[in-house]
């Protein structure tokens, strides 16, 4: 049998792209079976959008368009499998229930549901309860006389508090009809996070080798707001990979599979034992090195910073386009994290997108910190503006005194000097119709560590899910294999803020190295202080960063979005109320 696996790229409810993809399949395509994502039909995640009966009206329109196509075509040795929404809706248009399916297409036939999905995610980024009802039970689907399971993501992946395994009960079904499984098929619209490839090969090889099977992992691509689809679809058998697509690229694959053992007898091969270690939760496990004291972050591989940076890269391309625009605009402060971003975005431009830079001095920014940033713009070839705030921040300063009869001092002092920035920043952006990229990293945005409508602002962020000692590592891997892109003096030189004289990061925050390891613990291992505590960390340490965290919460609800590199993030999967009595965190009694 011929497979086509088709990892596409659609804007969510672009149903005239998704019409033009099934009608070119049909007019053009090889004979075989085509592979189309989870809900390719619509995109995904859908969120309250297949609530809304605008949408509703115009995705039961484009099914109605599929099936009047299909009748008028000829009959060919074309099927496609692809995954879509069924609506049962009351009087009044309303969903009454909406499944979560698998379609059949062929030609001359409208199209048919042969699968619902079973396993509803309800974690992290995931909400799947909400909208949709679940399938009941397993399927084996005959198509040309071959016998295929069929499932859907979540489907799967085994879990720690639910002994519903999906898979099993495939096995089950087929040794109950006395049939043999020539193939598994499983449609995905699964989010990228580094590392995640390995887990789900690993699953499928488990899986294949389960139900002695060959197993086609079809998957989307994609950047929706900050969830990144990287494709990387592929085909297993038992523990050879015998095919793997592209990352963050639309792409269709071919591979002939060869079934003529098909009559062998189901008995002939003792089943394996199904393997349920490799759960979804083990997707989410943190990245700490337990065995240093204090414990630390574990250091991210060669490999990861290549994933991380083509992610950040295909993540701002697809908001950029998305969004409709075409031109990027950075304040650049000589620092690393602005400069880190800078040179991402030159790496991912493509040809009709541009980047600018704006430098905004202040009375207490260096001389070297425009040496650094002037030095990196030419090394780049990015044009540089220079905007100072010192007379705008003095005219501020003057009539908040004439105002209020008091001098404007400490944190208010500093504030305003970011927020001028910001304000600075976005006059320029909409001028020139740019988008303004965030540069605040995971360990600020956990901690508060920066000025709301200040240095916070932008349209997405693309360090907010790397700590600051990842943001060093990764500035690191692009000078090895990008020749120097980043002076060296500013990944080496003292963090700061330059919002008052000698201003250090560290002056208000632990070390980098403790404070990003404790931070992994809370965000990522749910740890309170007594487990922290066995980590190593200092007990008045850790309270500070609680504190710190606790109170920053009403910042981090008014973030731009941020581009997902890891299991766990802020955004979209992360949800907190921001008012609450947060003493439970640092109430802890050593007697206890």
């Amino acid at each position: 049998m011929n497979i086509f696996i088709h990892q596409t790229d659609f804007t969510i409810a672009d149903f005239t792209s998704v019409f033009n993809k099934i009608k070119n399949i049909f007019d053009n395509g090889a004979e075989g079976l085509h592979l189309l994502p989870e809900l390719g039909l619509t995109g995904y995640p859908l969120q309250d959008l297949c609530l809304q009966k605008p949408f509703i009206s115009a995705y039961l329109n484009l099914l109605n368009q599929i099936n009047r196509y299909l009748e008028k075509q000829k009959d060919k040795n074309i099927i496609v499998f692809t995954g879509g929404l069924e609506y049962t809706l009351d009087i009044n248009g309303v969903p009454l229930s909406i499944h979560n399916v698998i379609f059949e297409l062929t030609a001359t036939t409208p199209m048919k549901k042969i699968y619902t999905k079973r396993l509803l995610p309800n974690y992290d980024i995931f909400d799947e309860k909400k909208y949709f009802t679940s399938g009941s039970g397993p399927v084996l689907w005959n198509c040309h006389d071959t016998t295929i399971a069929v499932m859907i993501c979540e489907d799967m992946w085994p879990t720690n508090t639910n002994q519903h395994i999906p898979t099993v009960e495939i096995a089950e079904l087929a040794a109950k009809e006395n049939k043999k499984i020539d193939l598994v098929v499983n449609l995905s619209a699964s989010p990228f996070n580094v590392g995640k490839q390995e887990n789900r090969v690993k699953r499928a090889k488990e899986i294949s080798q389960y139900l002695q099977a060959p197993f086609v992992y079809v998957n989307r691509v994609g950047g929706e707001d900050e969830i990144l689809f990287d494709g990387s679809s592929f085909v297993v058998k038992c523990d050879q990979v015998l095919l793997e697509g592209p990352k963050f690229k639309a792409a269709t694959l071919e591979i002939q599979l060869d079934f003529s053992n098909k009559n062998e007898s189901r008995h002939e091969k003792q089943r394996p034992q199904m393997k349920t270690d490799n759960t979804w939760e083990s997707l989410y496990y943190p990245r700490i090195d337990l065995t240093n004291r204090p414990a630390t972050l574990q250091l991210l591989s060669d490999n990861d910073c290549n994933e991380i940076l083509e992610a950040l890269k295909f993540g701002v391309r697809e908001y950029a386009k998305k969004c409709n625009f075409s031109k990027f605009l950075v304040a650049l402060s000589g620092g690393l994290d602005s400069s880190l971003v800078l040179a991402i975005l030159k790496l991912s431009l493509e040809k009709d997108q541009s980047v600018q830079a704006i430098f905004m001095p202040g009375i207490f920014s260096s001389p070297v910190s425009y040496d650094l940033a002037y030095a990196q713009a030419k090394t780049l070839g990015v044009k540089i503006f220079s905007m100072p705030i010192k007379f705008l921040h003095s005219a501020i300063k003057n009539v908040y005194k004439d105002s209020f009869g008091r001098e404007l001092a400490g944190l208010a002092n500093e504030n305003i000097q970011s927020r001028l920035r910001g304000t600075l920043l976005y006059a320029h952006a909409n001028d020139i119709g740019a988008i303004p990229i965030n540069t605040s990293n995971k360990s600020e945005i956990a901690v508060g560590y920066s000025t709301l409508y200040g240095d916070s602002v932008g349209a997405i962020s693309m360090l907010g899910d790397l700590y600051k000692t990842e943001v060093v590592t990764l500035a690191n891997y692009i000078n090895r294999n990008f020749d120097n892109l980043i002076p060296e003096q500013i990944i080496t030189r003292k963090p700061t803020a330059e919002l008052r004289e000698n201003q250090a990061d560290e002056d208000n925050l632990p070390p980098y190295s403790r404070l990003d390891t404790i931070l992994e613990a809370i965000l990522s291992y749910h740890m309170d202080i007594k487990d922290m505590l066995q980590l190593g960390f200092e007990e008045h340490e850790i309270k500070k960063v609680f504190n710190l965290y606790i109170n920053s919460e009403y910042k981090r609800q008014q973030f731009c979005p941020i581009i997902k590199v890891k299991p766990k993030s802020f955004g979209f999967g992360y949800r907190v109320p921001i008012t609450k009595d947060g003493r439970f965190y640092t109430n802890y009694n050593h007697k206890e």
